[in-house]
């Protein structure tokens, strides 16, 4: 028998339909749900948030990730549900606070409301249930018959079923008839660490060919601590006419760390290749590799919390911590 705590954050999975809208409602159902997919299992619910998970900031984060480290010695497994449209944020940003944890932390949530008919909710659950109680530790998210590392996920789907995918990384596990068969658990040498302390003063700029450079001038003023770039391609910056690097140097020479990765979902950017990535590596930028748009904003917000040493940001963004890099990527 394990010990499984279920957390509920909202989402559609509890939502119900008010003046023709979905909004989050009582979880009850969940616990019910999880009780009825396996009665020998004991079970707990933390129902921490009632909230659409587009409401669920960095306040929200820290407090979700507090609530999970205060169980983790209480528990075989902790299942979080949450909303489908920010839960690949949260997951990223709880990888890095809560790393190498040593029991399964798994998210969940569903495409359709767990009162409809046709809902995937239940389903869902029994993914999550399966990982939760497979005793390897991780955060993880478990939808659609499909496991994946936390720091990997993207919601890459607006409404079906196959909603998330694993970006350049295979999925932990599937489901299938034959059960949960793992497939890809990274090896981590780093060991757990928690530091709850998150820089929320951290930029995403997805860079388009008519963007003014002089958004950095704005951005500075408006005080960032730091910048991901959504760059072009395997890692592209331009520097003719609309030049984005001598605004850039300004952000640089005040030690605001400025971390870019690709715009493309799959594979990774390299900046060695053409010469708009050669000069914005000349420069001071921080690459990113094959890093997800949501790790990269999750680990430079989680880093600058724990430290504003700007060689501390350097070097340890470049590290693999979670499996958030596949470290033959920069070897």
């Amino acid at each position: 028998m394990a010990k499984i705590l279920l957390i509920t954050t909202g989402g559609t999975i509890t939502s119900v339909t008010e003046n023709k809208t979905l909004t989050p409602s009582s979880s009850h159902i969940i616990l019910d749900t999880l009780k009825i997919i396996d009665p020998l299992n004991d079970y707990n619910v933390l129902d921490l948030f009632v909230l659409d998970s587009s409401n669920i900031q960095p306040e929200e984060w820290l407090q979700l990730a507090e609530k999970i480290y205060e169980n983790l010695d209480k528990y075989d497994g902790i299942i979080v549900t949450h909303g489908t449209d920010t839960m690949a944020y949260t997951t990223s940003v709880l990888s890095f606070i809560i790393q190498n944890p040593s029991i399964p932390i798994v998210f969940t949530g569903s495409q359709l409301p767990i009162y409809d008919k046709l809902t995937d909710a239940y389903s869902n659950l029994r993914y999550a249930l399966a990982m939760a109680t497979s005793k390897i530790g991780g955060i993880f998210l478990a939808f659609n018959r499909k496991i994946i590392l936390g720091c990997r996920a993207v919601k890459v789907r607006t409404s079906s079923f196959h909603a998330f995918e694993s970006i350049n990384l295979e999925n932990v596990a599937s489901i299938d008839s034959r059960g949960l068969t793992i497939l890809n658990i990274p090896k981590i040498n780093n060991k757990f660490n928690y530091c709850n302390k998150l820089e929320t003063k951290v930029f995403l700029l997805k860079l388009t060919p008519n963007m003014d450079p002089q958004i950095i001038d704005m951005l500075i003023n408006f005080g960032i601590k730091g910048l991901v770039i959504e760059a072009y391609g395997a890692g592209g910056i331009s520097f003719i006419r609309r030049n984005f690097l001598v605004n850039l140097k300004k952000l640089i020479a005040l030690n605001i760390p400025v971390c870019v990765c690709s715009q493309c979902l799959y594979e990774s950017a390299n900046f060695n290749i053409y010469e708009v990535g050669k000069k914005a590596l000349n420069i001071g930028v921080i690459e990113a590799f094959d890093m997800t748009s949501e790790a990269c904003l999750a680990k430079l917000m989680y880093l600058l919390g724990c430290s504003n040493d700007i060689n501390y940001i350097k070097t340890n963004f470049k590290k693999n911590l979670v499996g958030e890099i596949k470290e033959e990527t920069y070897e």
